[in-house]
């Protein structure tokens, strides 16, 4: 597969190593992807015929090193700014405070005693403060989406679906509305869904992410009131409720080494619920990242370190399989290409995620940022809603969030999976390198050959295909 044309051709072991044996720089070793290249010259080269079609497909070059690289920055960048003038991404934080208490989360700090934004509530007044905003922010963020383009509004916290939010939530649903058609979705614990049951459904909060992590017993030590109560048996009554009232249910377990055993009881949960069978409902896990102080590192995993355990589990569990694999969208495109359902370019991305492109979170303050993983910290707000519902950009932070890409660093712009990684989380590249503009591979290389060889298996084996639920949150 080309890096940034989205040729695609099915060749030989010994035309493929042809031509890696004639890459002339070794990768930064960040992007080593455990994929052995032979020595030069030791392969012979094929016929003139194939490498006429090499050439022609853009595998083989007369361009220098430095006019590839130029080239490649100039496609991505031109390809970036064109996908950044997609119709926003709005999230809107009726509140930093939450109702439980998880020793993981990465906003605990912000619920110490005394931080101000633990208890403060969106009120009315700002609710229709964002409302005249947003046709403002869409004109600055790019004047020419089409008319009647929904408006993509989710809600994130703290926990957005406090009770005591009801009324701001359905404030901005309803004003939104008038406004022109809009979609909702939420992030949520689930615990006080049920204040929200005539809000939920198909033309109303359409879908939600909620977490369980662990059966009864596990997700109650996890997932806990500040008084050291669980919270299993309402989070489940309410995913049954959301499920009936045709809502999309995403349900995520945050996996670390210490619950991961718990999985195959969290599937046999799932069944004895009947949700599987359920074509709106979607079970995952992501890994527990050291957010916090509180997070040993030691008992993480990385995504590829889970996806291991993951097949591990699944081979040896049967009842796994209601799980949704990790990286399982890589190899779902992988095999849309295969059937020729679709292209390699209609799943290229110039960044990691929508934090630098399209991505607008608001906070009870009318604070905006671009991730919510940095919200909280007016260090990295990039732009303010005054009173008068005018949006006003931090330049400096606004620059960085919406300049972020695949090629603005130069390890990434020497790196072959650039438009499918998207240069890795900014958050995570800045904690593990202490600096914003770099990468954070995240072991990409490995995890897409293996995803794809996967894909070509079964492919080949005619395996029926296995859907995909579109993620709440692509990250």
């Amino acid at each position: 597969m080309h890096g940034y044309t989205g040729a695609y051709d099915r060749v030989s072991r010994r035309v493929g190593d042809y031509l890696k044996s004639l890459e002339t720089a070794r990768p930064p070793k960040s992007l080593i992807d455990d994929n052995p290249r032979p020595e030069p010259g030791s392969v012979a080269p094929p016929t003139d015929e194939t490498i006429a079609t090499l050439k022609a497909r853009g595998y083989l070059t007369d361009l220098s090193e430095e006019e590839e690289r130029a080239r490649l920055l100039e496609t991505v960048t031109r390809l970036h700014e064109t996908q950044s003038r997609a119709a926003p991404i709005y999230l809107i934080m009726p509140t930093y405070d939450c109702n439980l208490r998880c020793g993981y989360c990465f906003q605990s700090e912000l619920r110490c005693e005394g931080h101000v934004a633990s208890s403060l509530h969106m009120d009315t007044a700002m609710a229709d403060r964002i409302l005249s905003a947003l046709p403002r922010i869409e004109a600055e963020h790019h004047p020419a989406i089409p008319e009647g383009t929904p408006r993509n509004i989710g809600f994130f916290g703290g926990e957005p679906l406090l009770a005591a939010n009801r009324i701001v939530v359905e404030q901005v649903m309803t004003g939104a509305r008038a406004m022109g058609p809009a979609r909702f979705w939420a992030v949520t614990n689930g615990t006080e869904l049920d204040a929200y049951d005539d809000l939920l459904g198909p033309d109303d909060i359409a879908t939600i992410q909620i977490t369980l992590d662990g059966p009864p017993a596990e997700h109650d030590r996890r997932r806990i009131y500040p008084d050291g109560s669980g919270s299993f048996e309402r989070i489940t009554r309410n995913i049954g409720m959301a499920l009936d009232k045709g809502v999309a249910v995403q349900v995520r377990v945050n996996v670390d080494r210490n619950n991961i055993a718990e999985l195959p009881a969290i599937a046999r949960a799932v069944t004895a619920f009947g949700w599987q069978s359920n074509p709106r409902f979607d079970l995952h896990t992501a890994p527990i990242t050291a957010s916090n102080a509180e997070t040993d590192r030691k008992t993480t995993f990385t995504t590829r370190g889970l996806a291991d355990a993951l097949t591990d589990l699944m081979r040896d569990f049967p009842e796994m399989r209601v799980f949704r694999r990790q990286d399982q969208s890589m190899k779902t495109r992988a095999r849309r290409i295969f059937t020729g359902q679709s292209s390699p370019t209609d799943a290229m991305k110039t960044c990691f995620c929508n934090a630098h492109d399209r991505m607008y979170v608001i906070d009870p303050f009318g604070d905006v940022y671009a991730c919510w993983e940095q919200t909280g910290n007016p260090a990295t707000r990039m732009g303010r809603i005054a009173e008068d519902g005018s949006f006003h950009t931090e330049a400096t932070s606004h620059c960085n969030w919406r300049t972020r890409s695949a090629v603005s660093n130069p390890t990434c712009l020497r790196c072959r999976f650039l438009l499918h990684c998207g240069g890795g989380c900014a958050v995570q590249a800045e904690r593990a390198h202490g600096r914003f503009f770099t990468n954070f591979c995240d072991e990409f290389g490995v995890r897409f050959r293996q995803r794809v060889a996967e894909a070509y298996l079964e492919h080949t084996a005619g395996m029926p295909e296995t859907g995909t639920a579109a993620p709440v949150c692509s990250q």
